[in-house]
C-alpha cells in the first residue's frame, strides 16, 4: 500500500436500527391520494351522502398505508457503508462515497442524511438512491475541509419507501470515525519544478567535487597554484616532502530544523486560511524536497509550551510522521515563548544545521522576543528566518490619502513596514537569512531559499 493511500481513511459499515424516534411516516403519495378525496367535497354541496364516500376513501388509503408499512423491511435488513476517495487536505475538495445493500425482497427509494462535521462540509449531505432487492446502491458527495486536525463523523440517517410510496420509515446507521484533516498535499505536490532542481543538487552532490566549497573531506593531492594555503594538510606535507592538499566534497546529508511558531500571531486569516495553515503547507513543502535531496528534517512547534518535536531524520516513513504531526497543529491564544525554543532546539541539535524559523513580528516599539531568539541560535547554526507579511498592509501603505483621517493611517502602515524593515536587516547584520513573504508565496519562497542554500553550500 502507498503512503498515499495509508492516509485515505478505511471505510465503515454497520447495519441500520430503528430510530429512536416514531419509526416512521406518511410517503408523499400519501398526502397526495389525501388531497385527491377531497374533491369529495365539490358533490357533498349537493347531497351530503358524498360527505361518507370521502370518509370510506380516507380508510382506505389509511388501510392501504398499514399495508404498505408492514410490507416495509426491518432497518437491519439494509447495510450502510461510508467510504472516502481520498485523503482529507485543507481547503481540497475530495468525494465521499455512501453505499447502501439491500437485503429485503422489495425494491426500496432512500433518502440519506450524513451528520458530518461543520469543519468538512457547511450542511450534510442528503442523497437520494433507488435500491433494488438483494443489489446494492451507492451515491457520492464532495467534500472540502475548512480546518486542520481531527474530526468526528457519526451517524447516518435514513428515510425509506416502498414502492407504493405511501409510507415510509426512519432508520440510523451508527458509523462512527475520527478523522485526519491533513495540511494542502496538493501544494507541496505543486513544488514539482523545485523537485527537478533539488534532483539536479543530488546529482552534484554525488559526482562533483567543490574545492573548498563544503565541509566533508574528500581525498588529499598535491599542491597547485591558486589552492587555499588554509587547505594545506600540513602533517601529509611533512610525511611526503612536498605540500599537500585537502579536497573537500559538499556533505552527503545536512540536517535542516523547521521552527513553527503557533501563538497568537498565527491566528490572523489571510485569503480566508490562517497564517499557521499557510505556514504548515509551506513546511510540508520545504519538507519534501529536503527530504527529496538526502538531507535529514527535524520540526519543532511551539506556542506557550512545546506542542511537537519530531527528531531530525530521513525517508518517506519520516514524511509520513511529519505529516502527521502538521496535521494537529492548532494556533494557540496566548503569545508564544520564542526562547523557550531557541533553548530547546539548542539542547536537542548540537552540531550546526539549517533553523528554517517561520513566524510572524508583534507590531512594539520594543524588539519582539523572537528577535532575540534567533540571535541565540546565530553562533551555531545557519537561521532563515521568515516572516509572514501582511498583504492589506502594504496596500495601505501605498494609497494616497484622501483626508486627514486616511493620512494617519498610511503613515502608521508606513510605519509598521519600516520597523519590520529594520528588525530584518538588523538580523542580517548579525549574519541570518531573513525574509518576509506574502502568505500565497511562502512555499516557493521557502523552498528556493533552501535550494540557494544547498547550492552555494552556506551550512
Amino acid at each position: 500500500m502507498s503512503a498515499w493511500q495509508a492516509m485515505i481513511p478505511d471505510p465503515v459499515e454497520s447495519p441500520a436500527q430503528p430510530s429512536k424516534r416514531l419509526g416512521f411516516s406518511f410517503g408523499y403519495r400519501f398526502f397526495l391520494f389525501l388531497l385527491v378525496g377531497l374533491l369529495w367535497l365539490v358533490p357533498a354541496f349537493l347531497d351530503h351522502r358524498f360527505a361518507y364516500a370521502m370518509l370510506a376513501w380516507d380508510l382506505l388509503l389509511f388501510a392501504a398505508w398499514a399495508a404498505d408499512l408492514l410490507s416495509l423491511p426491518k432497518p437491519h435488513e439494509l447495510c450502510i457503508r461510508r467510504s472516502w476517495m481520498a485523503p482529507l487536505a485543507l481547503s481540497v475538495s475530495s468525494q465521499a462515497k455512501i453505499s447502501v445493500l439491500n437485503n429485503s425482497k422489495s425494491a426500496l427509494h432512500l433518502h440519506i442524511l450524513d451528520a458530518l462535521p461543520p469543519s468538512l462540509r457547511t450542511e450534510p449531505p442528503e442523497l437520494k438512491m433507488v435500491v433494488a432487492p438483494g443489489h446494492e446502491a451507492e451515491a457520492e458527495y464532495s467534500i472540502q475541509p475548512r480546518k486542520r486536525g481531527t474530526a468526528a463523523a457519526s451517524q447516518v440517517y435514513l428515510r425509506y419507501e416502498g414502492p407504493f410510496r405511501t409510507a415510509q420509515r426512519w432508520a440510523v446507521a451508527d458509523l462512527p470515525q475520527q478523522l485526519t484533516i491533513y495540511p494542502n498535499l496538493h501544494e507541496a505536490k505543486r513544488q514539482a519544478v523545485y523537485l527537478v532542481r533539488s534532483r539536479q543538487i543530488a546529482l552534484e552532490k554525488r559526482f562533483s567535487r567543490i574545492r573548498g566549497a563544503g565541509r566533508a573531506f574528500e581525498s588529499l593531492r598535491e599542491y597547485q597554484d591558486g589552492d587555499d594555503f588554509g587547505d594545506i594538510c600540513w602533517t601529509a606535507t611533512a610525511r611526503r616532502g612536498k605540500l599537500v592538499t585537502r579536497l573537500y566534497e559538499l556533505e552527503k546529508s545536512q540536517t535542516i530544523w523547521i521552527v513553527l511558531d503557533t501563538g497568537r500571531l498565527m491566528r490572523t486569516r489571510v485569503a480566508s486560511l490562517s497564517k499557521l495553515d499557510h505556514a504548515v503547507n509551506a513546511a510540508l513543502a520545504l519538507c519534501q524536497v529536503a527530504l527529496f535531496t538526502g538531507d535529514r528534517v527535524g520540526l519543532l512547534a511551539y506556542a506557550r509550551t512545546i506542542r511537537q518535536r519530531i527528531p531530525a531524520q530521513r525517508g518517506s516513513s519520516h514524511l509520513r510522521q511529519f505529516l502527521e504531526a502538521l496535521a494537529v497543529t492548532r494556533e494557540d491564544e496566548w503569545e508564544a515563548d520564542h526562547l523557550q525554543a531557541a533553548t530547546q532546539l539548542m539542547r536537542v541539535q548540537k552540531r550546526r544545521s539549517l533553523v528554517v524559523w517561520i513566524t510572524d513580528l508583534a507590531e512594539t516599539a520594543m524588539t519582539p522576543e523572537v528577535i532575540e531568539a534567533v540571535a541565540k541560535l546565530l553562533p551555531r547554526h545557519l537561521v532563515l528566518f521568515v516572516v509572514i507579511g501582511q498583504p492589506d498592509l502594504r496596500v495601505a501603505a501605498s494609497l494616497r490619502p484622501a483626508n486627514v483621517s486616511q493620512m494617519y493611517q498610511v503613515s502608521a502602515a508606513q510605519e509598521v513596514i519600516h520597523r519590520r524593515d529594520l528588525l530584518l536587516a538588523r538580523l542580517r547584520e548579525r549574519g541570518a537569512l531573513a525574509v518576509e513573504a506574502d502568505s500565497g508565496d511562502l512555499a516557493p519562497v521557502l523552498v528556493n531559499s533552501y535550494l540557494a542554500i544547498k547550492q552555494k553550500s552556506q551550512l
